[in-house]
């Protein structure tokens, strides 16, 4: 089923020729001149007036005869169709659908809680209203079931995945392309164009949040480490390099360990030290 539009006319001039019948209908029962003609008037003028509909800005009208599409009316204002036709209005206005927030599993199966923002709106009347019984309800079922399948297709983040190139909480531009993707392949068939899809909502389940931010902090604690690491590691080296290029003192491999081991527990310490100064030697 495809929309074909349906040729209309101006209801104007349809309906001052419905009021002229009207009036010459009570105008032959108050002259006593014909009563069939009055009838007849009379018949004219309201089969003029039932074909006569309003269409709004944004609206669309769908008619069908006896149970037969004819056709989709897109112009607005005051327009005569067939008075046998049934019509049936349907908006082209862009809505919004947000979403409920539901618990999925990702694809590492852990209990996450998310949410999606829909916007759409109907560009195939003939669809929406004959290919699915509800294009509305539609929709929203078919909305929550591409936010679970995007979601079990995808890890929440990369700690457990390290391989994984697009996560939930990392890549929001391409999760949302992919959510826009999935939905206008779901509801092309009901007539609907996604023109926005986002991520409204998306946090752990609350029965393992407490466990992963635990995990989440200790994740950032031992990258700090690594990078105070590796600067004291090069400020150490910078240090005897520059001892040994100015000869301010010659150094055996015994006494280079001791400073290394003195400067890093210095550098890489979370406290502040406090120097001990040692009146002897290193050996004594």
């Amino acid at each position: 089923m495809k929309e074909k539009p349906l040729t209309s006319i101006s209801g104007y001039g349809v309906l001052f020729m419905a009021v002229v019948c009207l009036l010459l209908a009570g105008g032959a029962v108050a002259i006593q001149f014909s009563i069939i003609l009055a009838v007849l008037f009379l018949f004219v003028s309201i089969v003029l007036f039932i074909g006569i509909t309003v269409i709004n800005p944004n609206e669309a009208m769908v008619c069908t005869l006896f149970g037969e599409y004819a056709g989709t009316m897109r112009q607005g204002g005051l327009r005569w169709v067939n008075p046998l036709y049934s019509k049936t209005r349907i908006s082209l206005r862009a809505r919004n659908l947000n979403g409920q927030t539901i618990k999925v599993n990702d694809k590492m199966g852990n209990p996450i809680e998310i949410a999606a923002v829909v916007v759409w709106q109907v560009t195939d009347t003939a669809k929406a209203l004959f290919d699915v019984d509800n294009y509305v309800n539609f929709v929203q079922i078919q909305s929550e079931a591409a936010v679970r399948f995007l979601t079990s297709s995808h890890s929440y983040d990369n700690m457990e995945d390290e391989h994984e190139a697009v996560t939930l909480r990392d890549n929001t531009g391409q999760i949302n392309k992919f959510l826009e993707q999935e939905l206008d392949e779901r509801l092309g068939q009901a007539g609907v164009q996604v023109m926005e899809a986002r991520i409204s909502h998306l946090a752990y389940a609350p029965e393992i949040a407490g466990a992963m931010l635990q995990r989440q902090q200790a994740t950032a604690v031992v990258s700090a480490r690594k990078q105070i690491v590796e600067g004291a590691v090069g400020m150490v080296e910078m240090a005897l390099a520059r001892l040994a290029e100015k000869d301010v003192v010659q150094l055996d491999e015994e006494r280079k360990a001791a400073m290394v081991s003195n400067l890093l527990v210095v550098l890489c310490g979370e406290k502040s030290v406090s120097p001990v100064v040692n009146a002897g030697t290193l050996y004594n």
